[in-house]
């Protein structure tokens, strides 16, 4: 087993990065396509449905989409006999053909700064993987529209993390896992813009979970869903993770006092 003086002398050779939200700039595109594959089932925009719906996706950015739409629509039927899975299943298809079809007219751009981090990190000997709640299809067209195939070498869905997405953290453990990047999963780096990324994080024993302002979320919310740190963007992430290994200290609350963060936030980590 490792011991602490050996999380101390060894990097943070993993970093798990979200992208909507994160390393990707998406301007609201998320509440814009929900908003389209909504209507397609019948729910008309402005009406309390609508607004219920709208704000359970607000709240559960970063959850794996399908997850989202099942809760919104379980147990409810549809014409001809539909179940709330088939509903769930059509709403789901609805919402990423509708943010592919926005991502192809060119409505997303990397958050400023993001490849570059990605870069830095990369050149660190750090391995990086690019984390998503999207379908692979998706997640696929947002890496085609900004030319990043190849900008790392593993990227993520829910689907080949056996299926569960966030806040669970099997994506985390699949990086973990399929990379061999590190043998102890606390020098793990996750970074994220929503309170399940950081709960996500948590539960997979990372020991930086870092959010970002860039998305979803705000400092309250990251620092309260476990956040060890909340930075301006992804592009900061490479200084914290240098200043924590030159710290040398091996429990993420310490870490987080040596960066400089408030009492009252380490003590959420």
């Amino acid at each position: 087993m490792t011991s602490p003086t050996d999380i101390t002398r060894d990097p943070f050779r993993l970093v798990v990065l979200d992208m909507a939200g994160t390393t990707v700039a998406d301007g609201g595109l998320v509440e814009q396509a929900f908003s389209a594959a909504a209507q397609r089932l019948g729910v008309r925009p402005g009406s309390d449905e609508h607004a219920r719906q709208l704000a359970y996706v607000r709240a559960t950015m970063g959850e794996s989409k399908i997850s989202v739409f099942r809760h919104l629509f379980a147990g409810e039927g549809g014409d001809g006999g539909e179940d709330g899975e088939d509903k769930a299943q059509r709403a789901n298809t609805a919402f990423e053909e509708a943010y592919g079809e926005l991502v192809d007219a060119g409505r997303i751009a990397p958050v400023p700064g993001a490849r570059e981090a990605v870069e830095r990190l990369a050149s660190e000997g750090r391995t990086v993987v690019l984390t998503t709640g999207f379908a692979r299809p998706t997640q696929d067209a947002i890496l085609a529209a900004l030319g990043w195939q190849d900008l790392v070498p593993l990227t993520l869905c829910p689907a080949d993390a056996g299926g569960r997405g966030r806040p669970f953290p099997d994506m985390v453990l699949a990086a973990f896992l399929r990379t061999g990047a590190v043998d102890d999963v606390r020098r793990t780096a996750v970074a994220g813009d929503t309170s399940y990324d950081m709960l996500s994080g948590v539960r997979s024993g990372a020991g930086i979970v870092a959010g970002v302002l860039t998305g979803a979320h705000d400092k309250d919310r990251l620092t309260r869903h476990g956040a060890t740190h909340v930075l301006g963007s992804v592009a900061e992430l490479p200084d914290l993770i240098a200043r924590a290994e030159a710290a040398g200290l091996p429990d993420p609350a310490a870490r987080a006092e040596a960066a400089g963060l408030p009492a009252a936030a380490r003590a959420e980590a």
